[in-house]
């Protein structure tokens, strides 16, 4: 079962990007590998019910069974002990990823209260794609009634290779809303 936006990144984004880069094998083309969301969940310090709300719902919204990341040091100034539950994460691979990205593009970002685009600046080296979602009510599968604490993520979209230009072209292709840059 192939998702809309895989079938659209097949058909009709790795043609466009394979002309305009003037690329000789459509292999070459940078392809999304995976997307990792990442909860980190500092107040379980102290409240351990946040660690499991945030579970609940990291797993509401991708549809997969998040993973406990614990501390690795003890830093007594934040009160952490090692091996304390500080965060959750999940992968995102295959017709989940391509999912998630329709519904964060499509749905979830649009929801932002005064969205103007999200930034062009948080392309790494490698030309992965970083976002920082302040909180997790954008996303329609969570019920806002019975949200305790509000929680952020960060959700990172690692592409196999590619220059930036590159990848940024994929993803303004694939419906990622960017940021117009301000001309003065």
């Amino acid at each position: 079962m192939q998702v809309n936006l895989q079938k659209k990144y097949l058909e009709e984004v790795v043609p466009q990007v394979k002309q305009k880069f003037e690329l000789k094998n459509s292999m070459s083309v940078p392809r999304l590998e995976k997307i990792v969301v990442n909860m980190g969940v500092g107040g379980a310090i102290q409240d351990i019910k946040m660690m499991d709300n945030a579970v609940e719902i990291l797993s509401e919204i991708t549809g997969q069974k998040p993973v406990i990341r614990r501390a690795k040091i003890a830093v007594s100034n934040f009160k952490l002990r090692k091996k304390m539950p500080i965060g959750c994460v999940v992968n995102l691979r295959r017709t989940k990823m391509y999912e998630f990205l329709d519904r964060l593009v499509n749905v979830a970002l649009p929801r932002i209260r005064d969205f103007n685009g999200v930034p062009v600046k948080s392309f790494d080296k490698q030309g992965n794609y970083s976002l920082g979602l302040s909180d997790q009510s954008i996303f329609p599968e969570v019920d806002s009634g019975r949200i305790k604490y509000t929680q952020g993520m960060d959700i990172t979209l690692v592409f196999n290779k590619g220059p930036r230009e590159q990848t940024e072209a994929v993803l303004s292709m694939l419906g990622m809303p960017f940021r117009k840059s301000k001309k003065s």
